[in-house]
């Protein structure tokens, strides 16, 4: 007899492997589990050799790996929400930042906070997504945009994740916009970012990646280059907030450099997507900033699909653009905005989430040697995790 922690019976499992089947679909599926790894995994008539602890008859339920958040800005002082109101009155963006507001306003606040105030404030967040079954959030800087505060973030997250049990990945995005003190030094910022936050991030070890923003609004794709060549000199890899309002070309340029994803990905072109696929990078569709934007241009979703590049889905939370935690419903929102199917969906928030951040052979997958982070949906159904919203969350995670 082989001993095991856990034994789950009789579900539909959602494997998220290569099976041949909808996303890895077993009927009357069973996983085994020692300590916090998968041991086994099959049909539940072939369990009979195991000697488990704990059984749970998973009849009538749907199982699947926990899910991933793979892009956030979890961490940030201050709210925006009276912009919101701004905004509604009619309002311009650029007369609400004359007046302080804008992304500035979320600087300011997040450099007043200490480490202990941002992640007092990011904890409700953090909760909600675990709600949700979220067990791995990545989570960017940028808010900070100076070598203290871009460092106090990353310092917020790695103790958020101490105090949540999450595995929370750490981007450095200090290329997020240029700060006020740089307003008229473009390039002193860049040197800054280059010479001393990537080294020191990485010294420490409190990133996992380095992030841009490569935008006509952030940096030019010879800026996100520089960015990128001091990630590299200090072993750190690369993702891109890429082609969002327009075609720079930027996912492309992450894919040069062999990037886990391209986020955003609004605006990309055919050339951009054969340079992802070739270098095997994610393409991060974000759809809850697609809607707050009410944005038009949607993603290439089509040429995604022709070129084989994964798709991954995530919230993108952040107090400008995507004041949201709510996972469940960028799925939804991912299949009636952008057009993917519930498998694509699914596969958006384990798989593909894992491997945007460099865990796909960890995490997302209910397989053997896998992490064993499960959910059990109270529902027959696949889809209905993704079609149902308002009530529908995992009975067990």
């Amino acid at each position: 007899m082989t001993k095991c922690d856990l034994l789950i019976k009789h579900a539909t499992l959602i494997t998220c492997t290569d099976n041949g089947q909808m996303c890895g679909l077993i009927d009357n599926g069973a996983v085994a589990v020692s300590g916090n790894k998968i041991i086994w995994t099959g049909l539940s008539a072939e369990t009979k050799s195991f000697d488990p602890l704990k059984v749970i008859d998973a009849t009538g339920q749907v199982v699947t790996p926990a899910f991933i958040d793979c892009h956030t800005h979890l961490i940030f002082g201050g709210n925006r929400a009276n912009e919101f109101a701004m905004r509604l009155a009619g309002e311009s963006y650029e007369a609400i930042a004359k007046a302080g507001g804008g992304i500035l306003s979320t600087v300011k606040a997040t450099r007043e906070a200490s480490i202990d105030e941002l992640v007092d404030l990011a904890l409700p967040r953090a909760e909600h997504l675990m709600s949700q079954g979220v067990r791995t959030i990545e989570i960017k800087s940028g808010y900070g945009l100076d070598f203290d505060n871009e460092l106090k973030m990353l310092k917020a997250a790695k103790k958020l994740q101490q105090q949540t049990g999450l595995t929370i990945l750490t981007t450095l995005l200090a290329a997020h916009a240029l700060p006020p003190e740089y307003k008229d030094n473009r390039i002193g910022y860049i040197d800054l970012i280059c010479n001393e936050i990537i080294p020191q991030a990485a010294k420490e070890q409190l990133a996992d990646a380095v992030d841009a923003f490569c935008e006509g609004i952030g940096f030019t794709p010879d800026e996100t280059r520089r960015v990128f060549d001091a990630a590299a000199r200090w072993g750190l890899p690369v993702k891109l907030h890429a082609d969002q309002l327009s075609n720079l070309s930027g996912a492309g340029l992450v894919a040069e450099y062999g990037g886990l994803s391209a986020d955003h990905i609004e605006y990309t072109d055919e050339a951009s997507i054969k340079k992802m696929a070739e270098s095997d990078t994610v393409a991060t569709l974000l759809p809850y900033a697609f809607y707050a934007l009410q944005e038009t241009q949607k993603p290439p979703v089509d040429l995604f699909r022709k070129h084989y590049v994964d798709m991954a889905i995530a919230t993108d939370c952040n107090p400008g653009t995507a004041p949201t935690t709510n996972l469940l419903q960028c799925l939804h929102m991912a299949c009636t905005q952008f057009g993917l199917t519930v498998e694509e969906a699914l596969l958006g928030v384990t798989k593909n989430a894992a491997k945007a951040l460099g865990m796909d052979e960890s995490k997302g997958q209910i397989a053997e040697g896998y992490d064993a982070e499960l959910l059990l949906w109270e529902t027959k159904d696949v889809a209905d995790i993704v079609y149902w919203q308002g009530h529908r969350l995992p009975k067990h995670i």
